[in-house]
Order: structure tokens, then C-alpha cells, then sequence
């Protein structure tokens, strides 16, 4: 098992806590992981995006080039990353935000309105974690239950009265993504 994803969006979007996650999970899980932020001076409002490789081998090199998995957040980030994606990828888009659609017929592409998902649940800022739920239900790449771990151990004090709603974010992105 081998996957490089990229995660990007606005700055303040959520990009690189959604690759924190991933990355928690999968050391959890005794997977090989890398992880590597990357930024605008804007920082909020900039581009903010991130790359996270999770294997069952070593890895080689932390520079991801053709990921076979991208979630992308916002416009620029579609333009950017979508031609990018490994024939046979998945390419996870927030349709709050894209209205671009892929014309590859070699990707499976995943839509989400994560901001109306998010804000349903309570909070418009977890749809980040939206996302991330449509990205591991569609790669089966994590466990759920390792997820659900990981926020309990690393959501931060001022948003631990978010805990429930982030879990809940999880599984509503997943169930856009289940077949």
C-alpha cells in the first residue's frame, strides 16, 4: 500500500490540519508516513496546500509530483492539482467552493459540498474533515476508528467541543464516497 496525496486550499481552509490527521492516523496504524506543509506569505487567504505520503514500505523521497489522490478546496487548487492526478487516482473536490468539473475519464473524482456539510453539522470550518472522510472511504487508505483516535488525542483544547461534530464530519464525507 503506497499513497501520495495532496491537500490544498486557502489559507485558514483547514489544508494542513486535514494532513496532520492523516499523517497521526497513519503512524498510529505503523505506517511509513512524511508529511510536508507548504505556504503563501498571505498565509490566511493565500494558498495553503500539503503533501502526505502513507506506505507499508519505506519511503523514498518526500516530493510528491503525480499524487494518486488529491483533495482540493478551492478553485486554483482544482487548476493546479487535477491534471496532476495519477490515471487511476482520486480526486476529492469541495463543490462549496469549485464549480469546475474534471474532464478525465481515468480518475475517480469525488464531490463535496463540504461548507454546507460542515455548517450542518455546526461548524462550516470542519469541512476540511468532510474531505478527509470522502478521501479515506474512497481509497480505504485509514480505519475510521484510527481517525476517530487521532482527534481525540490531538484536537486542540479550544476546539474540543467540536470533537463530536468533527467524528460526524468524517462519516458524512465517507458516505459521499461509498460506492
Amino acid at each position: 500500500m503506497h499513497h501520495e496525496i495532496i491537500i490544498s486550499g486557502f489559507g485558514g481552509q483547514g489544508a494542513l490540519f486535514a494532513g496532520q490527521l492523516l499523517a497521526y492516523a497513519a503512524l498510529a496504524e505503523d505506517r511509513h508516513v512524511t508529511w510536508i506543509p507548504s505556504y503563501g506569505p498571505e498565509m490566511r487567504g493565500g494558498t495553503a496546500n500539503c503533501t502526505v505520503i502513507i506506505s507499508d514500505e519505506e519511503i523514498g523521497s518526500p516530493l510528491v509530483r503525480n499524487p494518486t489522490a488529491a483533495i482540493v478546496m478551492n478553485p486554483p487548487s482544482f487548476d493546479r492539482f487535477e491534471p496532476l492526478v495519477k490515471p487511476g487516482g482520486v480526486l476529492i473536490v469541495n463543490t462549496s467552493l469549485v464549480s469546475s468539473e474534471s474532464k478525465r475519464s481515468d480518475i475517480r473524482v469525488v464531490k463535496a459540498q463540504a461548507n454546507e456539510l460542515a455548517a450542518e453539522l455546526g461548524a462550516a470550518q470542519m469541512a476540511n474533515v468532510v474531505l478527509v472522510g470522502a478521501l479515506v472511504a474512497a481509497t480505504g487508505m485509514l480505519k475510521f476508528e484510527t481517525l476517530d483516535r487521532v482527534l481525540d488525542e490531538h484536537i486542540s483544547a479550544r476546539h474540543r467541543d467540536k470533537l463530536d461534530s468533527n467524528k460526524a464530519a468524517l462519516r458524512r464525507g465517507a458516505a459521499l464516497a461509498r460506492p
